[in-house]
C-alpha cells in the first residue's frame, strides 16, 4: 500500500508541476476567480492523493484533476446562489464534460492569465509574487520571504489582487496591435522582478530565494513559446540566460565574490550561452525597433564575447548604453554607461557622467553607483573621496562576499600611492553583473 500511495503522490505531484498554470488558467478564464479556481484545484489534487492509491492512477492524470476540479467549481457556485452568474458558468461547464480518461486538449489560456495577473488595474508591486502564485502555485508565506515582505502583507495582497480580477471582470484576453506590446512589458517586468529576487542569492543557500531565478526563467520560456515573433520576449529570455550562464563563476572555491570582469568564461555555462545568443538573434530578426530587453541582452553578448575572443568590446558596450538611456531615460543605464566610457575615454569621462546624475534621487542609495564611483575616484586620484564613497557602497551592501570584495578594494585603494589609470572599475557595477531587474529605475 506503501508503494501505491507514493506512486500517487508522485503521480500527482508530477501532474500539478506540469499543467497547474493550464488548468488555473482554463478554470479560471470565464468566471474571473483565480482563487475559485485555486481551492477547486486544491480540492483535486487531495481527493488523487486518496484515491489514486486505491483506483490506480488515471491515464490522463490532467484531464482526471480538470474533470473534478470543474465539479467542484460548480459546487462552489451552487453555495454561493449567484443565479445569473451561475447559470452562465454552469453553461460554460456543461460543454466540458471530458471524461476522467479523455485526452487533456482544452485551450491554453496561460498566457491570457500572465496578463489578467499584470492588469494595469492591480497594483505594480503584486505582479511578480501574483504571477509566482497562480502560475506557478508558490504559497503566499514563500514569495513573502523572498520578496522581504510579511507574510500577512503578502497574502492580503494577493487576495486584494485575485478579488479585483473577479469584481472587475478583467479578462484572460491577450491585447492586439499596439495594445499587446504595451502589457507585454508590464509581464515581462515582472518575470523579470522575480527573476532579480532570484538571482541575488547566487549561491542558492537562501531557502526564501531558492529556484526563484529558475521559475523565473521558466515564466519567460512560456511566454517566448507562446509569442514566438516577439522580440522583446526573446530578449528578455535571453538576457536571463545569459546572465543565469555566469552564475556559478561569480564565487570562487573559497566562496569568494568574482567580479564580470575576472570570471574564468570556462566556468561559465556554454550551452546556456549558446542559447541565450541563438534567442537574441531570434529577437533581432522580429520587426520592430530593438526593445529595451534586446538591448541588455546585446550587452550581456558583448561580455560573452570575452568566452571567444578573450576581450571585452567596451565600446560596443558604450553604444549600446546610449540607445537604452535614450530609449529608457533610466539612471541605472546612464551608470553603466558611465563605467563604459572608463574603459573608452579614461575616468576622467566616467567622472563627468556620474556628476551628471548626481541629483536622481534613484541612485542615492544604490550600491553599484557608488561602488563605481569609489573606484572612478581611487584611479583619479582621489583617495580620501574614494574611501567616503566606499563606505557608502560597503554601508548599502546586502551580500557578504561582495560585502568583503568592496572592504577589499577600499583597503587596497588606501593602501598605494594614487596613480590614475593604474586601475580599472570594479565590476561591481559593470553591466549586468548584479541586481538584474533594476534597469528601469
Amino acid at each position: 500500500m506503501g508503494s501505491d500511495a507514493d506512486a500517487a503522490a508522485s503521480a500527482a505531484e508530477a501532474a500539478a508541476r506540469r499543467s497547474y498554470s493550464k488548468l488555473i488558467a482554463f478554470l479560471a478564464a470565464r468566471t474571473r476567480d483565480v482563487a475559485g479556481a485555486e481551492d477547486a484545484l486544491s480540492e483535486a489534487l487531495a481527493i488523487a492523493l486518496t484515491e489514486w492509491p486505491e483506483r490506480g492512477v488515471p491515464h490522463t492524470p490532467d484531464a482526471w484533476l480538470l474533470t473534478v476540479a470543474r465539479r467542484k467549481l460548480v459546487d462552489a457556485m451552487r453555495r454561493r446562489r449567484l443565479d445569473e452568474d451561475s447559470s452562465a458558468h454552469l453553461q460554460w461547464l456543461a460543454e466540458l464534460q471530458a471524461g476522467d480518461d479523455a485526452e487533456p486538449a482544452w485551450p491554453d489560456r496561460r498566457l491570457g492569465l500572465l496578463f489578467a495577473c499584470a492588469h494595469p488595474g492591480i497594483d505594480r508591486n503584486v505582479h511578480a509574487p501574483l504571477m509566482l502564485q497562480v502560475v506557478l502555485g508558490f504559497d503566499a508565506a514563500t514569495i513573502a520571504s523572498a520578496f522581504l515582505i510579511a507574510p500577512a502583507t503578502m497574502a492580503q495582497r494577493l487576495v486584494r489582487a485575485k478579488a479585483k480580477i473577479r469584481q472587475a471582470g478583467i479578462g484572460f484576453e491577450v491585447p492586439q496591435g499596439d495594445a499587446l506590446r504595451e502589457r507585454l512589458g508590464t509581464v515581462l517586468d515582472a518575470i523579470y522582478a522575480a527573476y532579480a529576487e532570484g538571482w541575488s542569492d547566487p549561491e542558492g543557500v537562501d531557502a526564501r530565494r531558492r529556484n526563484l531565478a529558475d521559475e523565473a526563467i521558466w515564466l519567460g520560456r512560456l511566454v517566448a513559446s507562446l509569442l514566438p515573433d516577439e522580440g522583446e520576449a526573446l530578449g528578455l529570455l535571453s538576457l536571463m540566460l545569459h546572465t543565469h550562464a555566469r552564475r556559478d563563476a561569480r564565487r570562487d572555491a573559497a566562496g569568494d565574490y568574482v567580479p564580470l570582469s575576472e570570471q574564468d568564461p570556462a566556468r561559465w555555462d556554454g550551452s546556456v550561452v549558446d542559447e541565450a545568443e541563438a534567442l537574441l538573434h531570434r529577437a533581432n530578426r522580429c520587426n520592430g525597433a530593438p526593445s529595451r530587453y534586446q538591448l541588455e541582452a546585446a550587452v550581456q553578448s558583448a561580455h560573452a564575447m570575452r568566452r571567444r575572443t578573450g576581450r571585452i568590446d567596451w565600446l560596443a558596450i558604450e553604444r549600446l548604453y546610449d540607445a537604452l538611456c535614450e530609449l529608457t531615460g533610466s539612471p541605472v543605464a546612464a551608470l553603466n554607461r558611465a563605467v563604459a566610457l572608463a574603459e573608452t575615454q579614461g575616468p576622467a569621462a566616467a567622472l563627468a557622467a556620474l556628476d551628471a546624475l548626481a541629483a536622481d534621487t534613484r541612485l542615492a542609495e544604490y550600491q553599484p553607483h557608488w561602488a563605481a564611483r569609489a573606484e572612478l575616484l581611487a584611479r583619479s586620484g582621489a583617495t580620501e573621496a574614494a574611501a567616503q564613497a566606499y563606505a557608502q557602497a560597503i554601508g548599502l551592501e546586502r551580500d557578504a562576499a561582495v560585502r568583503r570584495y568592496l572592504q577589499q578594494r577600499a583597503a587596497q585603494s588606501a593602501a598605494r600611492s594614487a596613480a590614475p589609470g593604474s586601475q580599472r572599475p570594479a565590476s561591481t557595477s559593470s553591466p549586468g553583473d548584479q541586481r538584474p531587474g533594476r534597469q528601469n529605475e
